[in-house]
């Protein structure tokens, strides 16, 4: 299984950009498209501006019983009713990265509960989350999630609280990629 994931904008790939947003810090480049590929494509094609890359791998800060609680009701992304999505990558303060990994557990759950955060729109909101600090990109995470237009308002909300919490005081930079799918 490959767990390494490209995403590439610029004028090709099955999901039509929306809207290209800076939260924090410098903006992506606006694209027309963007295409997901489950591989390390390191070449730029012609037609596009910029790839991020990003790989899976364990989840870091959840314990045990917050694992099996999220397996057991996180869908699988490419669902047929899910043609929304949002690409949100974020690079977090060099403040977090010093932390000890306890400290920042207890930031992350104790005291912004992500991961309950999270549970509450499942299943309508599909996410993965991916790592990139360690390959060098210019993002710590991609964050991608996908669901039906009518969870739409479901996943602004979870934005708003995710945003409110803790944690995002040691966010410096975050872009949100709103995005349609259309084969093409």
């Amino acid at each position: 299984m490959n767990n390494r994931y490209s995403f590439i904008g610029g004028n090709s790939g099955t999901w039509q950009v929306v809207d290209v947003r800076s939260i924090f810090g410098a903006n992506l480049e606006h694209v027309d498209r963007v295409n997901v590929v489950n591989d390390n494509i390191t070449e730029l094609p012609l037609d596009s501006s910029w790839i991020l890359h990003g790989f899976s791998s364990n989840v870091r800060y959840a314990m045990h019983d917050e694992v099996t609680a999220l397996k057991a009701i996180q869908p699988e992304l490419n669902r047929s009713d899910a043609i929304c999505a949002v690409l949100i990558p974020i690079k977090k303060s060099l403040q977090w990265w010093e932390m000890a990994q306890d400290k920042r557990r207890a930031i992350f759950e104790e005291e912004s509960h992500h991961t309950a955060v999270g549970m509450d729109y499942l299943p309508g909101v599909a996410r993965r989350l991916l790592h990139c600090r360690d390959i060098g990109e210019p993002f710590d995470f991609l964050t991608w999630f996908e669901f039906a237009p009518e969870h739409t308002q479901a996943f602004d909300e979870l934005l708003v609280r995710m945003r409110s919490s803790k944690e995002w005081d040691y966010v410096e930079r975050e872009v949100e990629v709103r995005l349609e799918r259309h084969d093409r």
